[in-house]
């Protein structure tokens, strides 16, 4: 199970990744919140989980577009953790809109928020990560949909990129879970609701869900 266990998750102030903080805290886990932007938010989210029973809560801000951000973010981790059981890489946007109407900083924004601070954090806090990492890519990265291409090319990325490291580092577990149209700021809170995401989340991580043969755990298979 997670009792006890540190879980670091990112883009924890709002949306799954905050649902999915809650329940880690339920469950008496060491919770680490990132945030970039919802400050407040993120403290709000570290008070719940602290009455939830979290036994410990650490809030960080996260820029994963700047280098300098993701390194403090892991030292000053694993500086009060010594350790991270379980990584969750969550933080993502996205730009709902055909490719020749998106900007060249939508664009930017979602490839390097996406796909390529997801695979910064991963090396970075690799060397302190002991159990699981859990990325949280789409369904949006089994099927390209119309007018999300720039999106649903991170989120593909992201799939493959976890496969190819359960390749590297054989010693730990690997899982990426797949969402379908989650009801959050990224979708205009239309979908299922974010619960039901985090609740995936923390039945891969306590390992009553398996990933398939390609690591992907799907939520509307649950």
């Amino acid at each position: 199970m997670v009792e006890g266990k540190t879980v670091l998750i990112t883009g924890a102030s709002m949306g799954i990744g905050r649902q999915t903080a809650f329940l880690f805290a339920k469950e008496g886990a060491k919770v680490i919140l990132t945030y970039h932007k919802d400050k407040k938010e993120a403290e709000d989210a570290a008070k719940k989980c602290k009455e939830l029973g979290a036994k410990k809560v650490l809030v960080i801000n996260l820029n994963v577009m700047d280098d300098a951000s993701i390194k403090s973010c892991i030292s000053e981790a694993a500086e009060k953790f010594k350790q991270i059981d379980i990584f969750i890489n969550n933080a993502g946007v996205i730009a709902w809109k055909p490719l020749l109407e998106q900007s060249y900083d939508e664009i930017e924004s979602q490839i390097r928020v996406n796909y390529e601070g997801l695979v910064k954090m991963t090396k970075e806090a690799l060397p302190y990560v002991k159990d699981m990492i859990i990325n949280i890519a789409s369904g949006a990265g089994k099927t390209g949909y119309p007018s999300l291409s720039t999106y649903c090319g991170t989120k593909f990325a992201v799939r493959g990129f976890t496969q190819s490291m359960a390749g590297e580092i054989r010693d730990m577990k690997w899982a990426c879970v797949n969402p379908g149209m989650t009801a959050t700021r990224m979708t205009n809170f239309s979908g299922d609701p974010p619960e039901k995401v985090a609740k995936i989340i923390l039945d891969t991580a306590s390992g009553k869900i398996k990933p398939d043969s390609k690591l992907d755990v799907d939520v509307w298979g649950y």
